[in-house]
């Protein structure tokens, strides 16, 4: 059923898609899930060359019988410790909240990302937060909704409690890296499109121009970092695509460019999945699974794709 959780049948079909070289966006809208509820799974269980169906739900399995053993309340790394033992796991606690608020989190959220942490199981209820934190619910509930905007904190409703419980998981600062990423190329395209709209010799075009080369420099930056997003093998794709100039499958794209099928399919879902490296085509899969590239539709103004539209008749 969409929105719970995955099955073994679930699990088999996103192996079989892996093996057929798809990307998580297309396994996804096979399942009729979430892009991300499919590469949570992949990347907690193998990731995407060592995923095996079966290995996943016993990993999944295990893990849920690991989260019901935890006592309510003290499911803490302090458990067993005491006295001066005891003292200096608070004391990290208390220096690990401080270091979170220095970042910019709330002094709530923070705490409740340290409690989650340093928890043995990374996962905690509503009720064993508020008795751990000595606060009110609603507090617990506002902290929880900021970091889940944040996709620090997923929810997982426990059966065996019959209630939620509120999970770190283990790729969660991948996902956070990924999600500045994209929010530095937002910056970029935004300031772009306002030095077309204000001009680039105006007060608030220059503004905007040195916004944009502000935030470019942190995004190139942060790519040329040690990502999970191999952009070089990415552009190599889409250059493929664009010499080509017709759509091509995964396996003739291996074919052409003699590289195995996998290192294929990770660029095509590097390009689909973070279009900002694609810029300024945009990559886009045709009904019958082959890839084409076509221009960015932000990237032109409609009074420019009109004149590049009759330039191209007058061509003709």
């Amino acid at each position: 059923m969409p929105g719970g959780r995955l099955t073994s049948q679930d699990r088999r079909l996103i192996a079989d898609g892996l093996a057929e070289g798809l990307g998580y966006a297309e396994i996804a809208r096979r399942l009729a899930r979430p892009t991300s509820t499919v590469s949570r799974e992949v990347a907690r269980n193998g990731g995407l060359h060592g995923y095996r169906a079966d290995e996943a739900t016993r990993l999944t399995t295990r893990r849920a019988r690991r989260r019901a053993s935890v006592p309510p309340g003290g499911a803490l790394a302090v458990s067993g410790a005491d006295g001066d033992d005891a003292e200096t796991v608070r004391g990290f606690e208390e220096q690990f909240v401080m270091m979170v608020v220095q970042t910019g989190l709330p002094r709530m959220a923070a705490r409740v990302l340290a409690c989650l942490y340093i928890s043995d199981s990374a996962s905690l209820t509503a009720a064993e937060l508020v008795a751990r934190l000595r606060v009110s619910p609603a507090s617990i509930s506002t902290a929880i909704s900021y970091l889940e905007g944040l996709e620090l904190v997923r929810r997982e409703r426990d059966a065996l409690q019959r209630r939620e419980r509120y999970i770190i998981d283990d790729d969660v600062w991948s996902r956070s890296w990924s999600a500045s990423v994209r929010a530095n190329a937002m910056w970029v395209e935004t300031a772009r499109r306002g030095v077309e709209v204000f001009g680039a010799g105006t007060p608030v075009g220059s503004r905007l121009e040195a916004l944009g080369q502000f935030f470019e420099r942190i995004y190139y930056g942060m790519l040329g970092g040690d990502l999970m997003v191999d952009a070089g093998d990415a552009l190599t794709v889409l250059a493929a695509l664009v010499h080509s100039a017709e759509p091509l499958t995964p396996y003739e794209l291996a074919a052409v460019l003699d590289w195995p099928l996998d290192r294929v399919a990770d660029a095509l879902r590097d390009a689909e999945e973070h279009p900002e490296i694609a810029d300024p085509v945009a990559l886009r899969r045709t009904p019958a699974g082959a890839y084409t590239v076509t221009a960015r539709p932000d990237r032109l103004t409609t009074a420019q794709w009109k004149a590049l539209d009759h330039a191209r008749l007058r061509a003709q």
